[in-house]
């Protein structure tokens, strides 16, 4: 009876838990393509069946007539995002593997400790940082700036790149990096020429949480910047009022989640034909 019903309450769970997702995705698709009156006058979902399709929401996010141009903060947010991984990966992997390759004790503070330091930076709520974040900037002239936005996400993802790629690193035989050095590389020839190419499926996991956090902030780049430097996330935000126009803001929600998408897409290929092996544990 038991074998019966577990894939019945399985599947069951599944399909609940999919719409739970799916439906906010699906509402916003319907109400990207509809006009007031449609939005206005009750649920409808079906186009043409019950109601009429226009593209007015997303002609409103590319300079539409009351709409904004979503291309410039786009781009913002791209260059800060791409930077500010690239950066992170590249000191938070040189962090992590000396955290995993050698012993760091001062005191009681050992390797295990200094790793929950860089997690713990993850923890601290966000206000309590912006206000460190703003004066400090402010003394380098960098407030407004895109330069300033990279340096401030560069130091929130950097825990999660050391937090990934110790773990992975981890599991790195150290075999690898005796036989390196016993033809002669010294410790940092080791890790680019040895471990790095061992280490794609990590590098590729960390790159796609950076760049997740990285897109998808809005506190300190709304707190950090005022009239030079709009990101997306401020851009969709600046079109809520008090009369909020719902098929517009759909649009700019799905056009600022279509990168994080195609990302995952991108990285779901690459677990489906295992080149990812080994990178979730």
């Amino acid at each position: 009876m038991r074998s019966r019903l577990y894939p019945v309450f399985k599947y069951t769970v599944i399909a609940l838990w999919a719409c739970f997702v799916a439906g906010p995705f699906f509402w916003a698709m319907t109400t990207s393509f509809k006009n007031a009156n449609a939005v206005q006058g009750g649920a409808t979902y079906l186009p043409w069946a019950q109601y009429e399709p226009t593209l007015t929401g997303w002609r409103n996010i590319f300079g539409g007539a009351g709409g904004i141009d979503v291309i410039d903060p786009f781009i913002n947010s791209a260059v800060v995002t791409i930077a500010a991984s690239a950066i992170s990966l590249a000191l938070g992997s040189l962090a992590a593997y000396a955290l995993s390759r050698y012993r760091f004790k001062l005191g009681f503070i050992k390797n295990s400790d200094i790793v929950f330091f860089f997690v713990s930076q993850r923890i601290m709520p966000p206000v309590v940082l912006v206000i460190p974040f703003f004066y400090l900037l402010q003394w380098g002239g960098l407030l407004d700036t895109i330069a300033g936005l990279v340096i401030v996400t560069v130091a929130l993802l950097l825990p999660i790149a050391v937090w990934v790629m110790v773990d992975f690193f981890n599991g790195i035989p150290r075999e690898i990096d005796e036989m390196a050095m016993l033809e002669g590389c010294p410790p940092f020839q080791t890790f680019v020429r040895a471990i790095l190419p061992n280490s794609l499926p990590g590098l590729t996991v960390a790159a796609m949480f950076c760049a997740v956090f990285g897109w998808n902030d809005f506190f300190f780049a709304f707190r950090l910047t005022f009239t030079e430097v709009q990101t997306l996330p401020q851009a969709v935000v600046a079109l809520n009022s008090s009369i909020p126009p719902w098929w517009t803001l759909s649009a700019a929600a799905l056009f600022g989640v279509a990168p994080l998408i195609l990302l995952a897409l991108w990285v779901e290929r690459l677990l489906s034909k295992g080149n990812l092996s080994g990178a979730v544990r």
